[in-house]
């Protein structure tokens, strides 16, 4: 009886065993690092010979408002005029484009500047602008 209980104990403790090290394997999986720093003039490996990712120009506005403005104009959020009423963006459309640019890129009330996308070009904010303007009116 005692060798079947250790039989059945030594079983329990390699299964344990191996179940741990597949956990261990898939963190050090998930930590693992993502790339390599490479100085001019240090050998890179092909880090070094992969193209640099071309830029395909700026966004559309209503990329730029999907990726960035939606989550407030949609809503409301904050007092943001929400995209497609008319009464809440003609007072603002009446101060003209100058200005609705100036609050958009660099923030006015409770919108931070650029609408917190810090990625996005002034031009692609202007775009978002008159896309939703557009969509107002």
């Amino acid at each position: 009886m005692k060798r079947v209980l250790a039989v059945v104990l030594l079983g329990f403790g390699l299964a344990a065993g191996a179940a741990l090290a597949s956990v261990e394997d898939e963190i050090r999986s998930r930590i693992q690092p993502v790339g390599n720093v490479c100085l001019q003039g240090e050998e890179c490996g092909d880090a070094a010979a992969a193209p640099a990712a071309a830029s395909s120009g700026p966004r559309s506005g209503s990329d730029v408002y999907d990726a960035a403005c939606m989550a407030c104009h949609t809503t409301g959020a904050a007092g943001a005029p929400v995209i497609g009423d008319t009464d809440q963006w003609a007072p603002r459309i009446d101060k003209g484009m100058d200005t609705l640019i100036d609050h958009a890129i660099n923030g006015f009330n409770a919108m931070p500047a650029k609408g917190g996308c810090a990625s996005c070009s002034d031009e692609e904010i202007v775009a978002s602008i008159e896309y939703m303007i557009d969509q107002s009116q």
